[in-house]
């Protein structure tokens, strides 16, 4: 006790708070622990206000020497680096990156949601309750009563054309309601028929038949359905029935379900990058890399893309730019000077692993999001 504090800290970290024993694990303390050396908890035992609250929230993320800032310093100023280092034993000096990774994506993935202006495309469905072609009706029903002004605009060509797209798109309306129609004689003739098909073809017939039967009858669960038509109750009717309500929920609200599929990504990514990190793993498979330290890599390339994609979302918003394709860019160079960076090895291979690990990307992607937007929509 004879010691005297190294750092006389102000507010509730002065001397006059410190304690002898920690509050959190019993551990001895003296009175020149600032923390406790067995669970890193601030010694003081004064209690916890706002004011103290907020100051330590404050303190912690605006500090020159936070986690935070030396993250963000460190990801943006020096690719490739900042893995070096975490998988070096500099780890307390950086925020974990499965973390970040995560904080950044769901940030991001919450402006598109709150700022993405999805109502708006409710309300072009609102405007089409069930024929695509209603979605024009002000233009035709203009034409009829023979409004000056859109009679000029149907001269010009573009307005030529999407008419004969109207006409069109008439025709396959007509043939479809005439299916539904010869289905809506005979449900259950129809229903008995599928039974000799596979399994995929099956599942999705019955979803258009059930699909037709709720517009028709409008049915709010399965058993409303089975009290009306003699349909057994199994796993793959439910599931045939539950995918047909979630397609016409999606096609009445596409902006609602665009907008829960923002909500998944995030969580998308986590299943991606892992996948991807074994790609990783066997390119560079004689290089003293763990497959951890591999996707330590992964994660900080990642949150460094989100980043960038906040900061174009955040300028486009304000001032109503397209800056995108701009921060992809230098994207695509800040992953070039990563893998050079970390890996250490000469422009030809790392050219050619670069080339051959965005197209992996891009091919895992693109089967991830098909999935995530088939698994929506039997969901939503």
């Amino acid at each position: 006790m004879a010691n005297k504090p190294s750092v006389n800290s102000s507010g509730r970290y002065r001397l006059q708070y410190r304690g002898v024993e920690c509050l959190n694990c019993g551990h001895p303390l003296d009175v020149s622990d600032k923390y406790c050396p067995n669970c890193s908890q601030a010694n003081s035992t004064k209690k916890l206000t706002l004011r103290d609250f907020f100051d330590e929230f404050f303190s912690n993320v605006i500090s020159y020497d936070s986690k935070l800032l030396k993250t963000l310093k460190a990801l943006l100023l020096r690719p490739g680096a900042i893995t070096k280092e975490y998988i070096g034993g500099k780890r307390v000096t950086y925020t974990n990156p499965f973390r970040f990774l995560l904080s950044l994506a769901i940030i991001y993935f919450l402006l598109m949601g709150f700022m993405g202006n999805f109502d708006q495309i409710d309300q072009m469905a609102d405007r089409t309750p069930g024929n695509i072609l209603n979605f024009n009706s002000d233009i035709i029903n203009a034409t009829v009563f023979e409004d000056p002004e859109l009679k000029a605009q149907l001269e010009n060509e573009d307005a030529l054309s999407q008419l004969d797209s109207l006409s069109f798109i008439r025709e396959l309306e007509k043939k479809a309601n005439l299916r539904d129609s010869l289905i809506l004689l005979d449900p259950i003739k129809h229903f008995k028929a599928l039974e000799q098909a596979s399994f995929q073809e099956r599942f999705f017939a019955k979803q258009d038949l059930f699909r037709i039967l709720i517009e028709k009858d409008t049915l709010y669960n399965f058993g409303q359905l089975t009290q009306k038509h003699p349909i057994e109750n199994n796993v793959e009717n439910t599931m045939a029935f539950g995918a047909a309500k979630s397609v016409i929920k999606a096609k009445r609200q596409p902006g609602g379900f665009i907008n829960s599929l923002f909500s998944k990504l995030p969580f998308t990514t986590f299943f991606l990058l892992p996948l991807f990190t074994i790609f990783i793993w066997l390119l560079y498979i004689r290089k003293n890399y763990t497959y951890t330290d591999h996707l330590v890599f992964s994660f900080h390339n990642q949150s460094l893309l989100f980043i960038l994609l906040i900061i174009s979302y955040l300028i486009d918003s304000v001032f109503g730019t397209a800056s995108a394709g701009l921060f992809v860019l230098l994207f695509t160079i800040y992953l070039y000077k990563a893998m050079r960076n970390f890996y250490g090895q000469g422009r030809f291979k790392t050219i050619v692993k670069y080339l051959l690990l965005n197209t992996i990307f891009v091919i895992l992607a693109t089967i991830g999001v098909a999935a995530l937007i088939a698994g929506s929509l039997f969901t939503y």
